[in-house]
């Protein structure tokens, strides 16, 4: 999975931009062209070690969506608190948990499937069945995957049902989390647990319920003083709201068939949810890269571990330069915060009236001064796994040396909706 660089590949003044050396880092042709993306793979270690001791002892289920590089999935897995992965995509479940050497053998669906394709791969492999759990959230899903491979042609399928963990107040009126799940309250949990225990062809094994609002949301927003505080209260009342809900929740659902695990949480909720007795699990992926979203969180704060490399292509003006491309934007609702930081040479930013752009990215402020054209620009990315899919490769940096090549997923050729 992984392979050496030959030596002077990259030079160490141009690992990542917290280490460069004085002076904009210069184009070698023997070096990785840009657009490229490094990895610290000392950063990506101290991260999982913060990550383990924000669990307080819980395992945490490492979120795939967030990593997206199955040579990094397993160095992360083989370390001390780490146990499964939680996927977004059956086929990429099917890819990461089969073959004579899978990356995990413990794989969670975080959300529902209608790949027809991928369930009939699923239901004709007894060791995908034993190692795959698909996630629910109402009976139609249940129907769809009978409709594809009838229960009595294939093994018993595990299943997770999905909870959701959103803040619902004003009678329902007001929905404070993400719109995921529709099963909210305990009884509709147990009415969809007893629909799954008395199906043929399904065994309930889990429960997952993530709470966005919390896990998910800056409660330190740099330049918002006032949204923070209010994020932080939203934050506090809708923790004891779910710890006694999901609790509850549980419990009833246990009465009907019994949990191997109940997942929870995020990166930006470790600490909150492993306290919580209910919860068995804690998933977690984004704070192993330590993207710039989690700059306004006030419980942690991650090492930066990838960054990526674009070129200088234009001296528009005076104090100006446009790179190409570097509008790498990340999901989530539009605003600032979904932009790429420019962080080497300090005293970029981009243009409010243009942003930053698919082909090229105009750049502003005194770090321009010195950059010539061919120079690189590094940025940091919004969030996790996304930077991923504009990569074939992250160069890892051990020390002060490129170690490996490390594939991305686009980068063995697979891509997954």
């Amino acid at each position: 999975m992984t392979a050496p660089l030959p030596p002077g590949t990259l030079r160490s003044d141009e690992r990542v931009p917290s280490r460069l050396a004085a002076g904009p880092p210069r184009r070698r042709d023997r070096a990785p062209r840009p657009p490229l993306a490094v990895l610290d793979l000392d950063a990506l270690d101290a991260n999982a070690d913060d990550l383990v001791r924000r669990a307080g002892g819980k395992p945490l289920r490492v979120a795939s969506k967030s990593v997206r590089n199955r040579a990094v999935l397993r160095r992360v897995l083989g370390r001390p608190g780490f146990a499964g992965v939680l996927a977004y995509s059956l086929a990429e479940a099917l890819w990461l948990s089969g073959g004579a050497d899978p990356v995990a053998t413990d794989v969670v669906l975080g959300y529902p499937t209608v790949d027809r394709s991928a369930l009939r791969r699923l239901a004709g492999d007894a060791a995908a069945a034993s190692r795959v759990t698909l996630m629910v959230d109402s009976v139609d899903q249940l129907d769809l995957v009978d409709a594809v491979v009838p229960p009595s042609a294939r093994p018993a399928l595990r299943v997770a049902l999905d909870v959701d963990a959103s803040l619902r107040a004003a009678g329902g009126r007001v929905h404070l989390g993400v719109r995921r799940s529709p099963v909210h309250s305990v009884d509709d949990a147990t009415a969809l647990a007893r629909a799954v225990a008395g199906r043929r062809g399904f065994a309930l094994v889990g429960l997952m319920a993530y709470e966005a609002q919390i896990a998910g949301v800056q409660d330190q927003p740099p330049g918002r003083r006032l949204r923070g505080a209010a994020v932080r209260r939203m934050q506090a009342v809708s923790g004891r709201e779910l710890a006694g809900r999901r609790q509850a929740i549980v419990s009833a659902v246990s009465s009907v068939a019994p949990l191997e695990f109940v997942n929870g949480g995020g990166t930006g909720s470790v600490e909150r949810t492993a306290a919580e007795d209910a919860v068995t699990e804690i998933a977690a992926g984004s704070g192993l890269y330590g993207p710039a979203l989690f700059d306004g969180y006030r419980a942690f704060t991650p090492r930066p571990a990838t960054f990526f490399a674009v070129p200088v292509t234009r001296l528009p003006a005076r104090g100006t330069v446009t790179v190409a491309g570097g509008g790498w934007i990340a999901s989530g609702a539009p605003g600032p915060d979904r932009l790429p930081v420019a962080t080497y040479p300090t005293g970029l930013r981009w243009l409010p009236a243009e942003g930053a752009g698919e082909v090229q990215t105009p750049l502003r402020g005194p770090g321009a001064a010195g950059l010539r054209i061919g120079d690189r620009v590094w940025f940091r990315h919004a969030k996790a796994g996304e930077i991923c899919e504009h990569v074939d490769v992250l160069h890892g940096i051990a020390g002060e040396a490129v170690a490996e090549v490390l594939p991305t997923y686009r980068g063995e050729g697979r891509a997954f909706g």
